[in-house]
């Protein structure tokens, strides 16, 4: 599950916080959030940030059998 949390600081900062999405494809669904934030000051990446996609194949080995 995505999940994008914001706490908002009385001197005005926010810090958000974004889990359930792997690799650097969180950075795309946060920008237009942080451009309509202002100015990033920092930023810290999870785990999940260098983690890789799972890809899942199946290969299938055809046996032929001598008549």
């Amino acid at each position: 599950m995505e999940t994008l949390e914001f706490i908002i600081y009385p001197d005005g900062r926010v810090q958000e916080k974004v889990t359930g999405i792997v690799g650097a494809s969180c950075a795309e669904v946060t920008a237009a959030i942080e451009a309509q934030l202002g100015l990033v000051v920092s930023q810290e990446s999870t785990s999940e940030y260098f983690a890789q996609p799972l890809q899942q194949s199946a290969s299938v080995q055809a046996q032929q059998q001598a008549f």
